[in-house]
């Protein structure tokens, strides 16, 4: 498998793309879990690991598909056991996507991957939003919060977790804004969600969904339509579909790709066989992010790098999905008008 072709890039490309401003709006924060801090919580919390270093946890990182890494991801997540543990982890991400001169994070968290261990769901709001907030006063980094339903679990779990988090709502705001739908695609149809989700846009949420990584381009078309999303998170199988990919490039609907993760769970098995370009260029709303940069290897420079090394973009379609990634972002228009007057003084300044 081919990691990405990012030596061939000039000095001046790669230094035009690490400092570029960028948004990111496919990011869970469970998977931003990196060895050493998922080392240090299991000692804060005497958990047991079965693995005996940071090095030997480093080299189960070799996932066959989604579901392997899946398996790696849960375990991961026992860890996290006290606000302050979920606020640690979410700082972590924040001083990594700081470094990649991210202006504006929106952060998927699971809810159910913590409550069933009897974790309650306050705490993980709790720790999450704390970071999220320090970071905003502290840096002026903007985020929100999308709370994921997984999907190989039932409706009824879903219902129940939007049940528990409700009264959270007003305390969080100011950060919380969307719903999202991740983990295992196969078997698991956006339809199967159709009624929480109806719950969820009466109650003005955001909506995304996870559709076309695994599932086949019914999937997206089925979060389209049944689920009512506003983006879809992954995307790519999209090009199976000529009518569909007229369709999101006509209705400017965006996907949030993640190239890294696409290569590491072998979606693709080289970075230049990867369609994000053929993509862009059809005109379709594609914004590069992380994934789970802790499992795949790239927070987002090293997404933006290996696209722009395997793929040959050019400065003007790199600038192009930093754009899209501010027009698909759930900002209000004053945030986003500034975001991209930022963007635009930088590429004038280069």
């Amino acid at each position: 498998m081919t990691t990405s072709a990012t030596p061939t890039l000039s000095a001046a490309m790669r230094s035009f793309v690490e400092a570029l401003p960028k948004t990111e709006l496919h990011l869970h924060i469970e998977g931003t879990l990196e060895p050493e801090l998922l080392f240090a919580l299991a000692q804060r919390n005497k958990v047991a690991l079965p693995y005996a270093s940071v090095d030997a946890l480093r080299a189960a990182y070799d996932f066959t598909d989604l579901q392997s890494f899946l398996d790696l991801y849960y375990a991961g997540a026992n860890v996290l056991q006290t606000e302050q543990d979920f606020h640690d982890m979410t700082a972590a991400y924040i001083a990594r996507a700081r470094a990649d001169n991210v202006r504006h994070a929106e952060i998927f968290f699971d809810p159910q991957t913590h409550t069933e261990r009897g974790i309650g769901i306050d705490v993980v709001f709790a720790g999450i939003a704390r970071a999220l907030r320090e970071a905003r006063d502290e840096h002026g980094f903007s985020s929100a919060m999308i709370m994921s339903f997984l999907r190989h679990l039932s409706e009824e779990d879903a219902f129940a977790t939007l049940d528990a988090a409700l009264p959270l709502r007003e305390q969080y705001r100011d950060l919380w804004n969307g719903i999202g739908l991740d983990s295992s695609e196969r078997g698991n149809p956006p339809e199967k969600f159709a009624k929480v989700f109806a719950r969820c846009k009466e109650l003005g949420f955001h909506l995304v969904a996870h559709a076309g990584e695994e599932g086949p381009p019914a999937y997206i078309i089925g979060a389209l339509d049944v689920l009512k999303v506003e983006r879809i998170d992954h995307g790519v199988r999209s090009e199976e579909d000529p009518a569909l990919m007229e369709r999101l490039a006509r209705e400017k609907m965006p996907l949030t790709v993640c190239p890294l993760s696409n290569l590491k769970l072998c979606v693709v098995d080289d970075m230049a066989k990867h369609n994000l370009a053929r993509l862009l260029r059809a005109g379709l709303a594609v914004t590069i992010n992380s994934d789970d940069p802790a499992y795949f290897g790239g927070y987002m420079n090293d997404n933006y790098l290996a696209v722009a090394a395997a793929l040959e973009l050019s400065h003007a379609e790199i600038v192009q999905l930093a754009r899209n990634g501010i027009d698909a972002s759930f900002l209000p228009a004053a945030d986003k008008g500034r975001l991209t007057a930022e963007l635009d003084q930088y590429v004038a300044a280069r």
